[in-house]
């Protein structure tokens, strides 16, 4: 029986294990890994049919583990509460139990009450998950090195790969799985404390070497766990590197004297390490599918770890028992878990650069700072914070300067000498229903609802400074008076009737991406007659159907800047109060920026300096020409999601020039600068670029991309992460989403004005029956015989 170390390095393995079993009961199952995931993945199954023969190998003694405490959702009890009642029980009568989140910071004490969490030592854990296996008959081989999952696969049903981050059965098939493996760039270490925490505890202690955190909570009434992080360099400069053990705990002790009440720190076998996330495109191949950190991992700082080995073995366990084939039942496990961690990887990650770029928020307000952390994950928001600590929420809100009765949204902001009353934009939308560049009808009745319902900015969709310049044959322009009389029949609906919302203009040029279908006939595809030629800052197609692009010659740079400033011109003639540059999604100035679509050798290539010198030339003209006290604001796609593309650094750097030139605010994009992209879509994704730009920069920004609620909204603004939101689908779905957003709140002020006629409207429609009688009393068990 050749054996693989549970955790140890891997030899190679045939590229096809043995196929999975055709019933729906695998008799022989091998997890390999004795950790909470294994060992319940273990016990359930047993539980399920106590004929099967399973059997853990683990490669320590059961006394051994890493990390002290346990953290555990009401949730995931819930699931274990309905599968195993008896593991549940032993569970509950160890609990520690706590409300508050606790934060100090610069000398100032913040706390958050109604969190609600659950946490046991991870060492009772483990106890109270291998008594369990043992009554229940399962073959536990601890201090044993797993036989390799080639010979497990041959002589095994079922084989579960438990094996933990650095999983040697994954390795030994990583051809199937694919894992990719992100390291990252803080380092930390467990330790714990002879002493319980009162709350969840958040530390921050600012050294000559840098930043360092603590994050801590009980897990015993007696004991504590304590994790210390700081970035790498911090933790270069601090000397923990050339320290041993010992004397590493002792230092982190004295840093941290305070939090600890003067107690000591102690550790278990445990090392300073980087936290490494795991992702594999496949989860089973074969007869082997993977489980717990083996198959992902979640940053500690949401506590996600051991949660999903444990909700991981719940659905193996239930899909096995609810598919007629173990193939079938590994497909759908799969199919069930992996959109579950996704979300739970995005938050994990969001929390885990929060605290890496924790440096960028310690300068904010203190509860800003605290509101700022405790929503870092987006899975805590405005109003689930609100109706958990409505006192600590309202503190925040009077810090950021909300009126009372006034969510952040609805709060007003100053660009130069334009007020919006409100963070709400509707984001710019292409149509693609113009005739001959001209807006119509559409365009009023799509930009008109939307001014009606109550954004603070209204934006158009790109419109086009010539007619070379367009993407399709439908957009809009402003290359010539009619267009410009156009526009002003709409801005002036805007002002009349939705008075108080602003409406601005988008100017931008398409590059190598115009001559193009409308987008419901084909999005990018070339047109099949009736093209235009194209210029570019390089001869370089968008798609390798595309046209290719000429490389624009010192003359016609001139010519497309005075295009810019001709129309920046006629907008103003037209009334819009805002002006927009685009230069963002791989259109004619966005291609002067990324390196990936500017290849020029003369003075308008190569560094970011040059690259940002004619969408410069193309700004400072148009401000040269747009009203002095309208202001300008400037998108950019601050990432191409793509190799060799512009990265989060250009971004700041661009946005730093444009601002420096008089941007008043970034409209922070991402990508569609090449085809071949591959974006990271999920909540609010771009957020971070935004976030990034504002608190670096120092400008005002608009976040935009999957932003969807009006609790979003609130969060992003009183976090400090955006000045305004920007949303598009939102706005598509619903023409009124403010107003109803007001609503749906209960604020009626000044932030967000209901037209008259629609007032009648301003608070949410009953719907169904509200009048029926409600129960009064309840007897219970009383006995209903009448007095004698």
């Amino acid at each position: 029986m050749p054996t693989s170390g549970a955790r140890g390095t891997a030899r190679p393995a045939p590229a096809h294990p043995h196929p999975p079993t055709a019933n729906n009961h695998p008799h022989r199952i091998a997890i390999i890994g004795g950790g909470p995931g294994g060992l319940y993945a273990a016990a359930l199954l047993k539980r399920l049919n106590p004929h099967r023969h399973i059997t853990v190998w683990e490669r320590n003694t059961p006394t051994d583990t890493f990390g002290f405490g346990v953290v555990l959702s009401d949730e995931t009890l819930g699931g274990i509460e309905h599968a195993d009642p008896v593991v549940y029980d032993a569970l509950r009568a160890h609990f520690t139990r706590w409300d508050d989140i606790h934060l100090t910071h610069r000398g100032t004490h913040h706390t958050s009450g109604g969190h609600g969490f659950a946490a046991l030592g991870r060492h009772r854990l483990l106890n109270i998950l291998q008594d369990r296996c043992r009554t229940l008959g399962v073959d536990l081989r601890f201090h044993s090195e797993a036989p390799y999952p080639t010979w497990l696969s041959e002589t095994h049903d079922l084989v579960i790969a438990a094996d933990g981050v650095h999983s040697a059965t994954r390795e030994a098939y990583a051809d199937a799985f694919r894992p990719h493996v992100t390291g990252h760039r803080c380092r930390y270490v467990w330790l714990a404390t002879d002493f319980p925490f009162d709350a969840f505890r958040f530390e921050i202690a600012e050294t000559a070497h840098g930043l360092m955190q603590l994050h801590g909570y009980p897990y015993a009434p007696d004991a504590s766990t304590v994790i210390i992080e700081m970035r790498e360099e911090v933790w270069r400069a601090a000397g923990f590197a050339d320290l041993d053990g010992h004397e590493s705990t002792d230092r982190c002790a004295r840093i941290f004297a305070d939090a600890l009440d003067g107690h000591p720190l102690r550790s278990n076998n445990s090392s300073w390490t980087a936290f490494r996330t795991v992702v594999n495109h496949r989860w089973s191949h074969g007869n082997v599918v993977l489980l717990g950190d083996a198959a992902h991992t979640a940053h500690f700082s949401i506590g996600s770890g051991t949660k999903l080995a444990v909700e991981d073995a719940l659905a193996l366990a239930a899909c096995l028992e609810e598919q007629p084939t173990t193939a079938e039942a590994l497909a759908a496990y799969e199919a069930e878990r992996k959109p579950v961690v996704a979300s739970t990887q995005r938050a994990a990650r969001a929390s885990l650069e929060w605290f890496e770029d924790l440096a960028r928020y310690v300068d904010q307000p203190p509860r800003q700072f605290a509101f700022n952390l405790l929503t870092r994950s987006r899975r805590v928001t405005h109003d689930n914070l609100r109706l958990r600590d409505a006192h600590f929420t309202a503190a925040v809100e009077r810090e950021f300067g909300c009126p009372p009765g006034t969510p952040p949204m609805f709060t007003p902001l100053r660009l130069r000498g334009l007020t919006l009353r409100n963070r709400v934009v509707v984001s710019p939308m292409d149509l693609y229903s113009a005739t001959d560049g001209v807006p119509g009808d559409f365009h009023l009745v799509h930009l008109g609802a939307r001014a009606l319902g109550g954004a603070g900015l209204v934006m158009t969709e790109m419109v086009c400074v010539s007619e070379r310049g367009r993407i399709t044959p439908g957009c809009a322009g402003l290359w010539n008076g009619r267009q410009t009389e156009a526009w002003r029949r709409i801005t002036d609906f805007v002002h009349t009737r939705a008075p108080g919302t602003a409406i601005g203009v988008q100017l931008g040029h398409s590059g190598r991406k115009g001559s193009t279908k409308l987008m419901w006939e084909g999005m990018d595809e070339p047109l099949p007659d009736g093209n235009w030629p194209l210029v570019a800052a390089s001869p370089l197609p968008y798609r390798p159907d595309s046209q290719t692009p000429r490389e624009l010659t010192r003359p016609q740079l001139t010519e497309v800047r005075e295009e810019f400033t001709a129309a920046a011109r006629r907008a103003a003639r037209a009334g819009f109060d805002l002006l927009e540059l685009h230069c963002a999604h791989g259109y004619l100035l966005s291609g002067f920026l990324s390196p990936l679509t500017n290849r020029r050798t003369d003075a308008y290539g190569g560094s970011l300096d040059r690259r940002l010198r004619f969408p410069l030339e193309v700004f400072d003209a148009v401000r040269a020409v747009w009203p002095e006290d309208r202001p300008m604001t400037v998108r950019i796609s601050a990432t191409d999601w793509a190799e060799g593309g512009t990265t989060a650094e250009d971004a700041v750097a661009v946005a730093r020039a444009f601002t420096a030139h008089g941007a008043d605010a970034i409209d922070v994009s991402t990508g569609q600068v090449v085809a071949d992209e591959r974006p990271e879509f999920g909540r609010s994704y771009q957020t971070p670029y935004a976030d990034r730009i504002r608190h670096e920069v120092g400008v005002a920004v608009i976040a935009v991309g999957a932003i969807s609620s009006w609790d979003d909204v609130n969060s992003l603004i009183l976090a400090g992460r955006t000045d305004l939101c920007a949303l598009a689908r939102p706005h598509l779905y619903d023409p009124h989403w403010t107003l109803h957003a007001a609503a749906e709140q209960g604020y009626d002020g000044p932030g967000v004005v209901w037209p008259a006629p629609y007032r009648a409207g301003r608070r949410p429609p009953r719907t169904g029956r509200t009048d029926a009688p409600k129960p009064r009393l309840t007897l219970g068990n009383r006995d209903r015989s009448c007095p004698p």
